[in-house]
């Protein structure tokens, strides 16, 4: 049986790893610094993004997004999470989702 801090790790590496196969440049942070108060994972071209991780079957969303909101600085918050055999998810406030689909929605403009 894996335990908790060697899933989360697990999954932070795996995270990564699905941010390569779309193209970006993604490590675990973790492995290279271990400073609290860094996002879980970094990606070079969603740097305006703290993306904070969670690989577990029992998620307290409102815990996870306070985490991230707390760590964040002046990036957007967001949370990637999965549970066994289910795939990534993303959550995140509503108005900052709304400015990304604006942002969208103004460069067909």
């Amino acid at each position: 049986m894996i335990n908790s801090k060697q899933k989360g790790s697990a999954g932070e590496r795996e995270l990564a790893g699905k941010l390569r196969e779309y193209g970006y440049t993604a490590r675990r942070t973790q492995q290279f610094c271990g400073a609290a108060g860094d996002a879980d994972v970094e990606c070079t071209e969603l740097s305006n993004f703290h993306i904070e991780c969670k690989r577990v079957e029992r998620l307290n969303i409102d815990q996870a997004i306070s985490q991230a909101v707390n760590d964040c600085h002046d990036k957007t918050p967001i949370v990637a999470h999965r549970r066994n055999h289910k795939p990534w998810l993303v959550t995140m406030f509503l108005e900052d989702w709304l400015k990304l689909v604006d942002a969208k929605r103004q460069e067909h403009l």
